[in-house]
């Protein structure tokens, strides 16, 4: 690593920490304030409510930071003179901005990994915290397709990996052959077990005089074999979150059941995919910036950089309201702007560069 790398690096991460400190105290502590009336007594939960919107916040604070942190670095290079004297010594401008590029992509891999993690559930856990539903998380009257089943789920318990009043009805041919009917359920080894189940098979010939119901009990049954139960709550939930990983799983499992992913798809193109909106306005807010403040307006500069940035982070963010909407398809909604972003800002880049 060279000299002017290293230099680049403690200027820019020293002004980036700051940025992402200075956001996360801003939006958590204005979020704390105006619910501290509503949160529980308990000083533990309330701790939790603050850790838990810390991150949920992380998610949004962190890409702005990196381009915040930047345009901070920027001008504090061009107020001192610096950029020049880096072309002097022979710098390029790949040599300049590289540095930042290369750590950006590595914050924003690393916020991708710790969304594959139940950190990925923060939102949903502090609204649970401030609704006094911690310990308590359950979802009534599920009826879901799996197979060539219908499973109905009187109460599930996401957090328990348990459920209640469940009927589970196996179709062939469009015609009921199996129904299970059993008091509870619980999820174990990436299956679900009915305890105590009544097992009635409808005869395949029904003449009248051979025809008779089979009815049978059973201590256990699996069913359901990799249908966690956070994916039966999620896909239940309008409006809930997946973490990465729970996200790839529901997203098989619903494509086998011919059920429409495109709520999960557009989570799974947020998460792993939008966050890197960044790197194409770190190249265009060098390209923009001047070497010499003499003849540069820099508050023009800094309000353009900040106010464009957060105009291009609301977009992706409205497309994706969007998406979770249902009101257009996740590869339209995200995909194809996303990709057009990318297209248009290299060729802006390259434009101004050349120029």
């Amino acid at each position: 690593m060279s000299i002017l790398t290293k230099y680049i690096l403690k200027k820019y991460l020293l002004n980036f920490i700051i940025v992402l400190i200075s956001l996360e105290l801003f939006f958590v502590g204005i979020d704390f304030l105006q619910n501290f009336k509503k949160l529980p007594d308990s000083a533990n939960l309330q701790l939790l409510y603050v850790l838990y919107n810390g991150f949920f916040t992380l998610t949004l604070a962190l890409p702005l930071s990196i381009v915040f942190g930047w345009i901070v670095t920027l001008v504090i290079f061009i107020k001192n003179n610096e950029l020049v004297a880096f072309n002097a010594l022979g710098s390029r401008s790949k040599d300049i901005y590289a540095p930042v590029v290369k750590i950006s992509l590595f914050l924003i891999t690393l916020l991708i990994l710790m969304q594959a993690t139940p950190l990925a559930y923060s939102y949903e856990q502090k609204r649970k915290i401030l609704h006094n539903e911690y310990f308590t998380s359950t979802k009534t009257d599920i009826f879901l397709k799996y197979n060539n089943n219908y499973v109905y789920f009187k109460k599930l318990y996401p957090l328990e990996k348990k459920a209640e009043g469940i009927y589970i009805y196996k179709i062939e041919n469009s015609d009921i052959i199996q129904s299970i009917v059993a008091k509870n359920a619980y999820f174990q080894n990436n299956k679900w077990y009915v305890v105590d189940a009544k097992v009635m098979n409808k005869p395949s010939n029904l003449k009248l005089d051979t025809a008779k119901l089979e009815i049978k009990y059973e201590k256990f049954l699996n069913t359901l074999e990799g249908f966690k139960p956070k994916i039966l709550d999620n896909v239940y939930e309008a409006k809930s979150n997946f973490s990465i990983l729970d996200a790839v799983s529901a997203l098989i499992l619903l494509t086998n059941q011919e059920i429409n992913t495109d709520k999960i798809r557009g989570a799974l193109y947020n998460q792993v995919i939008v966050s890197f909106f960044v790197i194409p306005i770190l190249l265009l807010i060098f390209a923009y910036a001047s070497l010499n403040s003499r003849f540069f307006n820099i508050g023009k500069f800094t309000s353009i950089s900040i106010f464009g940035t957060l105009i291009i982070w609301g977009i992706f963010f409205m497309l994706f309201k969007f998406t979770n909407g249902g009101i257009l398809i996740p590869e339209i909604s995200i995909l194809v702007p996303f990709i057009l972003w990318i297209v248009g800002s290299l060729v802006f880049y390259k434009k101004k560069i050349n120029s």
